[in-house]
């Protein structure tokens, strides 16, 4: 036994748990897609849920995943590897890169970053746009009123097409509101993806239509 032992374990509760959600909400088996949270943690704890077979990590910083996943990807083929956290415009080149999804597009000037970057590389990750449901002032995303306006920029100013929105609720806040307003604005959009939900509310987000949920103390434990 190590110290790294209770993460499989972990990980199978919790996609069993994912999987019990989407029957008893009526939702599609293996419609939702589970985004195991990495962020902080050392190789040595994410490597047992690799060994598992889980194959979809998310992210927060450009740096540190780039210190940890080159080498893991090569250990490990078929990664998906999502960006969940605020990216700077100075860490797109980097991000295309390494990522093969980015949820945290959310301005005009990443936008312009990204498509600039994604012509030079050729290489495009998929994208979400960030949405500040509960329009904090000191979070990141697009408030919900300039949602349509920022999605058509996306597209007709810099070519870019967002598949699917992310949002993050208000720690202080019932999460299941911005869950239905996130499911909302991407029916009106006529987007497919929904990332919401995380470790102590996944199962409302699957309720309200999550497409990925993004869990990662349930699976990897407290960080420090």
């Amino acid at each position: 036994m190590t110290e790294h032992d209770d993460v499989a374990p972990q990980l199978a509760l919790v996609a069993e748990s994912i999987r019990r959600a989407e029957k008893d909400f009526d939702r599609p088996a293996g419609s939702v897609a589970l985004v195991a949270v990495s962020k902080t943690m050392p190789a040595e704890r994410i490597r047992p849920a690799l060994e598992a077979g889980h194959r979809v990590f998310g992210e927060n910083r450009v740096q540190e995943a780039q210190s940890r996943w080159p080498a893991l990807r090569e250990a490990f083929p078929g990664l998906e590897l999502h960006l969940i956290g605020p990216l700077q415009t100075n860490k797109v080149r980097e991000a295309v890169a390494l990522f093969d999804v980015i949820q945290t597009l959310d301005r005009p000037s990443l936008a312009a970053a990204l498509q600039k970057e994604i012509q030079k590389q050729g290489r495009a990750p998929r994208l979400l746009v960030q949405v500040n449901t509960g329009a904090e002032p000191q979070k990141a995303g697009i408030d919900p009123r300039e949602l349509p306006a920022f999605l058509r920029q996306c597209r007709e100013e810099y070519g870019l097409l967002p598949e699917g929105l992310m949002c993050i609720p208000p720690a202080e806040a019932p999460p299941s509101a911005h869950f239905a307003l996130l499911a909302r604005l991407a029916r009106v959009e006529g987007l497919s993806i929904l990332s919401m939900g995380m470790s102590a509310d996944y199962e409302a987000a699957i309720q309200l239509g999550a497409t990925h949920v993004r869990v990662g103390s349930a699976i990897f434990g407290a960080r420090h």
